[in-house]
């Protein structure tokens, strides 16, 4: 284990966003943000230098090469993401980024009067897609997928159309691994639609493994292997 040398610098999202509505409300989602990190303290003991984005969350991270990057919306985690896009050999969207954002955000809290109100939602920027369109082929970009129906199907269609080099597959599927948990099941795909499935685990077992596939793929291109 290295935790001296400075090796390549992985750049990784992670946590939820929070999209105001309000000064005192705002739209989120269950995410702990405790994938994201296991994955930066695993890429932190192969010695290599980590610029983590962090939503909130109630972790704490600290090691010489890392760097932590506190944000709350999509907008802020793009923005604080974005001028690491060139230098980053591995890019890793662990992050449960909000697909929509209020079109509006009140600037005083909004008054209990009507029985019901409408809430008009836009867009948010999709950082993954950004990062693909600007990538290089000797960067690495790796990507999660959440399904609830058509789970491979749907996670190779996700990373063909983010151009990802891998994602890691989290099913709704198995108890014991969404969102708040300490453990998690992925499976890892590759461009090659070759299947790496691993057994319920820690969070910090599985980073460990999606970081050693990430570095296979930055140091050699080597395929991950057939277990499916």
């Amino acid at each position: 284990m290295n935790t001296t040398t400075k090796g390549p610098l992985v750049l990784i999202t992670v946590g939820p966003t929070r999209e105001a509505i309000d000064p005192v409300r705002y739209i989120s989602n269950h995410s702990s943000g405790k994938m994201g990190y296991a994955i930066a303290s695993a890429f932190l003991e192969q010695g290599c230098t980590v610029v983590l984005v962090s939503g909130p969350v109630g972790l704490a991270l600290a090691h010489p090469n890392l760097s932590i990057i506190h944000v709350q919306s999509a907008d802020e985690m793009f923005a604080a993401s974005q001028p690491y896009f060139q230098s980053a050999q591995i890019v890793v969207f662990a992050a449960a980024v909000a697909d929509y954002k209020p079109a509006e955000i009140f600037t005083y809290k909004m008054k209990k009067s009507a029985s019901e109100f409408e809430l008009k939602m836009v867009k948010n920027v999709d950082i993954a897609c950004e990062f693909g369109q600007v990538k290089r082929n000797d960067q690495i970009a790796v990507g999660f997928a959440l399904e609830t129906n058509n789970e491979e199907q749907n996670a190779v269609h996700k990373l063909y159309k983010k151009n990802f080099d891998l994602i890691v597959l989290n099913s709704t599927q198995d108890s014991g691994a969404t969102f708040g948990f300490d453990t998690n099941k992925i499976t890892i795909i590759n461009k090659d639609v070759v299947f790496q499935s691993f057994p319920l685990q820690s969070k910090q077992e599985a980073g460990r493994d999606i970081t050693k596939a990430a570095l296979r793929l930055a140091t050699n291109h080597t395929p991950i292997a057939q277990h499916h």
